[in-house]
């Protein structure tokens, strides 16, 4: 199979079983990652051709990289939440400090089927308590198994604020799971595998 350094140095020279690679790939996840900030399929499918338009019209100038994936998400995020925040302006003409609300939904990706069991349905409710901010960074880090920095360049945060974040996400997880008798968190976000020395 080939890296990621060799599928994307080919696409800037314009191979095209590379495009279709990377595009048949990456492009459900693209969607289901825009789904989290969106609930509107059209505009996160708009944005996700808008990215490959872009990619492939300005290839040549591309930088090099080693995770495609990752390339990609931070490519679309950046796209997304930009649209998001013009829509956002066009609705509330006259607000000079428009900031849309990231509706970030999470479930998809812990639901593993249609018969969930209730421990994953409290550990659902309670994943919806947390803050936008504190969601999004238990995605990135658990889920998509980013490293911290990379999730600081996704979520423009320092190092130790990312630290910080997920330490006081999971705390509040684990408080909120404790009130209603579940555990096992560790083993539901896979912690200590390869997400690193997190808090279990």
């Amino acid at each position: 199979m080939e890296s990621d350094n060799k599928i994307w140095d080919d696409f800037r020279k314009g191979e095209k079983y590379a495009l279709s690679h990377i595009y048949y790939q990456y492009v459900e996840l693209l969607f289901r990652y825009g789904k989290k900030f969106s609930n509107d399929g059209d505009l996160v499918k708009d944005t996700i051709q808008d990215l490959f338009y872009d990619l492939i019209r300005t290839r040549k100038n591309l930088g090099a990289t080693d995770n495609i994936r990752f390339y990609l998400m931070r490519s679309f995020r950046r796209k997304l939440v930009h649209k998001l925040k013009k829509d956002q302006l066009s609705q509330n003409f006259g607000n000079h400090d428009p900031e849309p609300t990231i509706v970030y939904s999470v479930e998809e990706e812990y639901m593993a089927s249609e018969s969930v069991s209730k421990r994953d349905q409290v550990i659902q409710n309670c994943l919806q308590e947390l803050n936008p901010r504190q969601r999004e960074i238990l995605y990135y880090r658990f889920i998509c198994n980013l490293e911290y920095e990379e999730v600081c360049e996704l979520m423009s945060l320092k190092y130790d604020s990312a630290r910080k974040l997920v330490h006081r996400a999971l705390k509040s997880l684990k408080n909120m799971l404790n009130e209603n008798n579940i555990t096992g968190l560790s083993t539901y976000f896979q912690i200590g595998s390869s997400s690193g020395n997190e808090d279990n």
